[in-house]
């Protein structure tokens, strides 16, 4: 019903409009238990042991979660939950509230299937999401799956006073923290604010994460499991350089990978894509290179590290190609928008008969294993 009826309505509507929308039908299962019981006996996969996962002293019922930008403000993530997503990602959030960058920001390619936003992280501030977990009891799981938050820079701090960006994430990090955050992703690798990629060298990364993991394990209470979001942009050996920060660090996972400011392969006409302009591009053109950076975080950092696969995912056998190619979860966005409200539930329960046909108990058998 969505591919034929409710997307074509939608994508009648500008993006960003439609957004609005999803968030605004999400409203009733976010606010009314029994409504949300119902989404959920609708849309939820049933309970499957191969497809659960247990990472970061976490348990992810599925493994497929909503990546960061889609509740920027941890509005709906109980609804998000209830359609089936095995874990919610919100945020990103900053220290400081702020606005989105100037309109247009977000735009539809539909003849690749992707997206292209330059949002710049437009959020009510790290407080006001650490706050509605509170209020909501999101918190430690409270929402039935775990509920991570994304944190960045604030665009008011310029990346090249390092040190105020450090202050400036530590500000973000510690009330999401103190709320109960089941994992917290720092995002050092959107495209949208200016020379924030520039915090994935090596010494400025070292600098930032480092500081936050002390923060983390120098506070009352158990420490949250801390990420970091990369870019596909980064070449090989930038990659390479910024994973051994975090092994040296000590970080819980990876997130592989942010959106791309490369438009290579698209079919969309090439005049559209030149008159939208810079931004980053998400959705099957991104999925090849996550794939490689998923294969290479895998292979660096070994088994103990959490990684966490995103780009391009719509279908069960995109999701399974992230876990063979390493990674312990998965996360989409733009498949949410063309593929609609039931995409989490098919990821799963088509991941689960993979792993029946490989004659696997559980998704950490097969981590990793692409032969």
């Amino acid at each position: 019903m969505y591919s034929w009826a409710l997307r074509p309505l939608l994508f009648l509507l500008p993006p960003g409009a439609a957004h609005g929308v999803a968030m605004a039908g999400l409203a009733p299962a976010e606010y009314v238990a029994p409504l949300r019981a119902l989404t959920r006996a609708v849309f939820s996969p049933k309970a499957d042991a191969r497809v659960a996962v247990e990472t970061m002293g976490l348990r992810f019922p599925t493994p497929v979660g909503v990546a960061g930008g889609f509740d920027k403000n941890g509005l709906r993530a109980r609804a998000l939950a209830a359609l089936g997503f095995g874990f919610v990602e919100l945020g990103t959030v900053t220290a400081q509230a702020q606005a989105a960058n100037p309109a247009p920001n977000l735009f539809r390619l539909p003849r690749d299937r992707a997206l292209v936003n330059r949002l710049g992280f437009p959020n009510e501030g790290a407080a006001a999401l650490a706050r509605r977990i509170g209020a909501r009891g999101l918190g430690h799981c409270g929402a039935g799956v775990p509920v991570g938050v994304s944190i960045g820079k604030s665009r008011a701090v310029p990346v090249g006073e390092v040190q105020r960006v450090v202050d400036d994430y530590v500000a973000a990090f510690m009330p999401v923290r103190a709320m109960g955050a089941d994992f917290v992703v720092v995002n050092v690798s959107s495209p949208n604010t200016k020379d924030l990629r520039t915090m994935q060298a090596a010494p400025l990364a070292r600098m930032l994460l480092g500081e936050l993991a002390k923060k983390n394990a120098g506070r009352a209470g158990a420490a949250v499991p801390l990420l970091v979001k990369i870019a596909p942009d980064l070449d090989d050996a930038g990659v390479e350089a910024l994973l051994a920060v975090v092994e040296e660090v000590g970080l819980a996972g990876v997130v592989a990978t942010n959106t791309t400011t490369a438009r290579m392969g698209l079919t969309t006409d090439a005049a559209r894509v030149e008159a939208i302009g810079a931004g980053g591009l998400s959705g099957p053109p991104l999925r090849a290179r996550a794939l490689d950076v998923v294969r290479r975080v895998r292979a660096r950092l070994g088994r103990a590290t959490t990684v966490i696969g995103v780009g391009g995912i719509e279908t069960a056998a995109d999701a399974m190609a992230f876990v063979r190619a390493g990674a312990d979860l998965v996360q989409l966005y733009t498949g949410f928008v063309y593929e609609g409200p039931g995409v989490a539930g098919r990821i799963a329960r088509g991941m689960a008969a993979e792993a029946e046909r490989a004659g696997a108990k559980s998704l950490a058998e097969l981590v990793g294993r692409e032969n």
